[in-house]
């Protein structure tokens, strides 16, 4: 570890925002990993699969940058494939959901491979953003519902797009402040 190491889910959802804010909160919230095994797992763009609770410093950041996130991508889809191939060893049995992009193949087309039909991506997905997406995950794991998984193999990964989500209701708090009462 070096002095500025920061956790790779914390600089992710730094760098995105919303978006990897809920998802990495929605991991947290619903997974359920076999003995032994971290059940969060970021895609990163030069070393695979990483758990969201691993140290990176400036020259991974560095390293990372210089990698484009793409299925044509060697120095991507390498690293994330034989990750993947680890995973499955962990538990062959052992279903993945995928959290990020379905609708362009930079993910499923490295991924699905590996994980065949064990590769699920949540249904209601489909025809949204990314930052609907982010809204959605915070939203279910607020409220601890988890959402309906499909394979992505043979699936429709882009559609129409849903109906916005509503508005989330909000608790304005109010303090008021005094001095103690002299005596």
């Amino acid at each position: 570890m070096q002095i500025g190491d920061a956790l790779l889910g914390d600089i992710f959802t730094f760098c995105s925002g919303l978006y990897f804010r809920g998802k990495l909160t929605y991991a947290h919230r619903f997974a359920q990993p076999p003995p032994g095994f971290t059940g969060v797992l970021i895609i990163t763009p030069s070393r695979g699969l990483l758990s969201s609770e691993s140290r990176i410093g400036l020259n991974e950041l560095e390293e990372f940058s210089a990698v484009n996130v793409d299925a044509t991508e060697t120095r991507f889809t390498i690293p994330l494939q034989e990750s993947a191939r680890s995973a499955v060893s962990a538990d062959p049995a052992c279903e993945v959901v995928l959290l990020g992009s379905i609708a362009t193949g930079k993910y499923v087309d490295a991924l699905l491979p590996v994980f065949g039909e064990r590769l699920l991506f949540p249904s209601e997905f489909v025809g949204r953003g990314d930052m609907s997406r982010g809204g959605l995950l915070l939203r279910c794991a607020a409220q601890g519902v988890e959402l309906d998984y499909i394979p992505t193999a043979g699936a429709i990964r882009k559609g129409r797009h849903p109906a916005k989500l509503i508005a989330m209701k909000t608790v304005q708090i109010t303090a008021k402040i005094r001095s103690p009462k002299r005596q």
